[in-house]
């Protein structure tokens, strides 16, 4: 490894012992405090390079900026995001991150649990990165590379930039953001205090990938009344709101319009929680599609459903709520089509290919386009990512820090 990648490895390696996972559960914010352990040290590491404005703030975000050096005015103020809370979905206690170096292409059997093995028929992609320096967990927790490797290539960008002033760029500002995982990373955060005019989430997977489209998001809940009577005396009088639930959701699509049978562009519906009692049970879904209109069309699918399981109960009864969760950025982001074809100029120099994508999911970047700094998502190399089998190439994270200098080059170029 030369000295950027040796940094970019310490770097990450470090980040991912600390532990930092969120909590869907929690009522707080951050919803864990640990993850401010990582947040601080990212202060106090960003003011030894010299960034001297990092600060935390009472909200759990971290704000910083590389200061311009050019002499040209009306520069954009490009931001670079990354998240430092790891999924509820898998363990990030105690993580011992083990660094692969040269791999060869084999399958990784993982030293703490021998049974957890990273085998290149079920991870193609390590096929490509042969002769990468591999970095894993070691079979009992996630590494979390997502979203740590978007950290460690943004804290490197300082580094380099500030041991580099001959490359000429505009203020570039660093946002570090909690709670990305349960979905509230931009709840609190200060747009004013931000400031920024563009902007690029770090959280991507395989090399050059660039995402501008993430799904259209609601939430909905479906709620069933029954008719509550004692069990001893209930003949022609008790209706159990529990098997009207039981019918609904066993008639939900199987082969369509849910997670299991769709990819790509399509979206669905899924029942994510249940709960209830004899006299009222509720549904929670999460509706998904990357065409917004399609929202209302999944919902009405549920709402039939919901209502032939009431008619097969008589005196049942149902109701709905829907809310607003996060709208595909691809909305925002084509009435700034440059910010785009930057990210795919800068991999273009950089000697990268760049893979237009779309994300089966949301990111910060969903909620900050909407918010006002549109924001597309770029590559990290994390892969395999909320669980025990997750990895990252050194090598892939270096290929981003290049994207992400010629980047910053261009805004100031084009300005």
């Amino acid at each position: 490894m030369n000295e950027r990648e040796l940094n970019l490895a310490n770097r990450f390696m470090q980040y991912a012992q600390i532990d930092t996972q969120s909590d869907p559960n929690s009522t707080d914010f951050p919803s864990t405090s640990k993850q401010l352990n990582l947040s601080m040290y990212l202060v106090e590491e960003l003011r030894e390079i010299g960034i001297d404005d990092a600060i935390l703030d009472g909200n759990g975000y971290v704000f910083a900026t590389i200061p311009g050096n050019t002499d040209k005015e009306n520069v954009q103020t490009v931001c670079f995001c990354s998240h430092v809370d790891t999924a509820p979905d898998c363990s990030g206690t105690g993580v011992k991150p083990i660094l692969h170096e040269n791999y060869d292409g084999s399958d990784i059997i993982l030293p703490d649990d021998t049974s957890q093995i990273i085998r290149t028929q079920d991870h193609p992609y390590l096929k490509e990165r042969i002769g990468d320096d591999i970095i894993t967990a070691s079979g009992t927790t996630l590494l979390g590379a997502d979203d740590k490797a978007g950290v460690a290539i943004i804290v490197e960008l300082a580094n380099y930039l500030t041991q580099h002033p001959e490359i000429k760029h505009g203020d570039i500002r660093i946002l570090f953001t909690p709670d990305e995982e349960v979905g509230q990373g931009v709840d609190k955060l200060d747009m004013d205090r931000l400031n920024a005019d563009v902007g690029y989430t770090l959280d991507g997977g395989v090399r050059g990938s660039l995402e501008g489209d993430t799904f259209s998001a609601n939430a909905m809940t479906v709620t069933f009344k029954g008719v509550s009577a004692h069990p001893g005396y209930a003949k022609g009088k008790m209706v159990s709101a529990m098997k009207v639930m039981a019918r609904f959701i066993g008639s939900l699509p199987k082969d369509a319009l849910t997670p299991e049978a769709t990819e790509r562009e399509q979206g669905f519906v899924h029942p994510v929680a249940v709960s209830g009692v004899l006299e009222e049970s509720k549904v929670d879904f999460i509706i998904r599609d990357f065409n917004t209109a399609k929202l209302l069309d999944h919902q009405n699918v549920v709402i039939q459903l919901a209502q032939e399981a009431v008619d097969a109960f008589p005196g049942s009864s149902f109701s709905t709520e829907v809310k607003e969760q996060y709208r595909n950025m691809r909305e925002v982001l084509d009435k700034h089509p440059h910010i785009e074809a930057n990210a795919v100029e800068a991999m273009k120099r950089a000697g990268i290919t760049p893979k237009p994508d779309l994300v089966r999911g949301g990111t910060d970047g969903s909620r900050l386009s909407f918010m006002g700094l549109p924001c597309p998502n770029i590559f990290t190399g994390e892969m395999a990512i909320h669980s025990k089998h997750e990895y990252v190439s050194v090598q892939d994270m270096d290929a981003a820090l290049s994207t992400l200098i010629e980047l910053v080059q261009i805004y100031e170029e084009t300005a």
